[in-house]
């Protein structure tokens, strides 16, 4: 899941270099999307650790 935030950022960057703005906009919403996700189920996955033991 991180690699796929860290290629979406990349893609944001390049695009953003190259002058395309909505392209950039989206590829960093979808980062950002990812990236929560990612923590929320980082949260639930510590949550489920910690009350199983």
């Amino acid at each position: 899941m991180v690699r796929l935030i860290v290629i979406f950022l990349i893609i944001a960057i390049v695009a953003a270099i190259f002058g395309f703005g909505g392209i950039a906009d989206g590829a960093a919403d979808i980062a950002k999307i990812i990236f929560y996700i990612f923590l929320v189920l980082l949260v639930i996955s510590l949550l489920s650790r910690l009350f199983r033991r």
